[in-house]
């Protein structure tokens, strides 16, 4: 296994160096932070500080968060451009709105237009905004997906039936340990009027990682 290193990629216009755990030699084997994870999680049981029961309790409002909330987040800013602006600005403060404490990792939201498409990975494990979305689909931790988004993009999202004009520009944005991205997706046509309650509905998980688009029902 190898050793931790940096990586600089381009965010948004900004150079962030981050750093990732050591990748693992395959998608069953623990990574850096899982083997850590297990770990603290133990000690902390056997020094009585947590139970399992609370640990399991953890896990399960996490679970329950869900896509809900993102899509609430997403619907307002549709219908509300202050705080679509401030989503925009500084994601990690805009969120507190609804509750959420990001602690200290950053989230950057990046909104679709007719010029740009993104799409969110993370390429070396699976750093995602949990707090936002809940727990990550499975595919968004496969090594498939870590590798070939980066590289082949409309590929890639052709296969989950996201054709991209080849007009419009598709970025990648790529997480790490204290960066997380949500996708703003654009808001389906002929929904001018509708309040922010009847456009939640319409914002998929898949939507706000940028693998889908938000549309009206069929």
């Amino acid at each position: 296994m190898s050793e931790p290193h940096d990586h600089a990629h381009d965010h948004h216009d900004h150079a962030h160096p981050h750093r990732h755990p050591p990748r693992p030699d395959s998608d069953d084997t623990l990574g850096h932070f899982q083997i850590m994870e297990i770990a603290v999680r133990e000690l902390l049981i056997a020094k009585g500080i947590v139970t399992p029961a609370e640990i399991q309790g953890a896990i399960e409002a996490m679970d329950a968060r869900g896509e809900a909330l993102g899509a609430k987040i997403v619907a307002r800013a549709w219908t509300d451009p202050a705080f679509k602006a401030r989503l925009l600005a500084d994601g990690t403060q805009a969120v507190r709105d609804f509750g959420i404490d990001m602690g200290t990792t950053r989230l950057f939201v990046v909104e679709n237009t007719p010029s740009v498409h993104n799409v969110v990975v993370c390429t070396l494990c699976s750093c995602y905004p949990r707090m936002v979305l809940g727990m990550p689909p499975d595919w968004y931790k496969s090594r498939n997906y870590r590798s070939r988004t980066v590289h082949e993009p409309r590929v890639v999202l052709k296969e989950f039936g996201t054709v991209v004009p080849a007009d419009k520009e598709v970025r990648v944005h790529d997480s790490t340990a204290d960066m997380r991205y949500l996708v703003l997706p654009e808001r389906p046509a002929s929904t001018e009027g509708w309040r922010a309650e009847q456009l939640a509905p319409l914002v998929s998980r898949d939507a706000m990682i940028g693998v889908a688009l938000a549309r009206t029902p069929a």
